[in-house]
């Protein structure tokens, strides 16, 4: 499919404000990137936020939005073939697929990994067992970290587990920061098992006694991402060196959060827990510094 400069320029223009506008943490890492892999990395987001908004649709019935996730990863295959399309996400990332060499396997689980969120009980959702967290944290987080790396560029294969390894931390942090707005949804990620390890019922996360009975398995799940934080130490040096201050950028924002959640003492219910964006700003700048070495 021939697209023109002007097209491709529209394009990638439309997913930078997309992530700009949506992508809260992320996007302070893509700052940090060379323009070409920055736009890349836009394109993949908005890509994934469209599938986002189609799992998370209360207007439509749980296999309609099923369908229209089909249907999403479908047009993207239609349009590497070269079918013609005028979605500027669509045109913007089949030009980085392309650039980056990005398997479409990967683009497909980033689809897939939204998908199940999206159950036949909709609002009935938990795992019995870390393994089972561990290939949910995979297809919503990791693989995400695998398209990422692509287009960082890398050349040691070992990179690709601890990219994987990496996304589980991320989006540990974030079960551990959501885990009372997931609960309100009726989707419990903390494992069963762990819950049972520290005798805490899932019901608790109904009353107002959450905080105090949640800190242990909280605690626990928090050191759990520490240790595989530890990854994205060894995956810096493996990266193209351009990208290294962005994934330095990304991974400080995202540790910081957690050790303010841990400062709290796992007090994640009175309040959401955040980085004020002058925080985020000071890791940006740094990032910048890093860059500028």
């Amino acid at each position: 499919m021939s697209k023109s400069p002007l097209q491709l320029r529209a394009a990638y223009s439309v997913c930078r404000h997309i992530a700009r506008s949506a992508a809260k943490n992320f996007y302070y890492g893509f700052l940090v990137l060379p323009s070409d892999k920055r736009d890349a990395l836009c394109a993949v987001y908005a890509f994934m936020r469209r599938a986002d908004d189609i799992s998370d649709d209360p207007s439509l019935p749980v296999e309609q939005r099923r369908q229209k996730l089909k249907e999403w990863i479908g047009w993207l295959s239609l349009v590497l073939e070269g079918v013609k399309t005028d979605d500027p996400v669509l045109l913007a990332l089949a030009d980085s697929q392309k650039r980056f060499n990005i398997p479409l396997d990967l683009l497909e689980k980033l689809v897939q990994g939204t998908a199940m969120d999206v159950t036949p009980d909709e609002g009935q959702l938990q795992y019995d067992t870390f393994d089972q967290l561990y290939d949910y944290c995979y297809h919503v987080a990791s693989v995400v970290g695998l398209v990422c790396i692509r287009i960082f560029g890398y050349r040691d294969p070992r990179a690709e587990k601890l990219a994987e390894r990496t996304g589980v931390a991320f989006q540990l942090t974030n079960i551990i920061r959501d885990v009372k707005e997931d609960s309100q949804l009726g989707r419990v990620y903390i494992p069963r098992e762990d819950l049972k390890a520290f005798d805490v019922d899932p019901a608790v996360l109904a009353n107002g006694s959450a905080a105090a009975a949640m800190r242990p398995v909280l605690a626990f799940e928090a050191q759990r991402a520490r240790d595989y934080y530890c990854s994205a130490d060894e995956l810096m040096p493996l990266i193209d060196e351009d990208s290294q201050p962005a994934l330095w950028t990304l991974v400080e924002i995202y540790r910081r959060l957690l050790e303010r959640i841990t400062q709290r003492d796992f007090d994640v219910f009175s309040e959401r827990v955040r980085l004020s964006t002058a925080e985020k700003l000071t890791v940006l700048a740094k990032g910048f510094l890093r860059r500028l070495r």
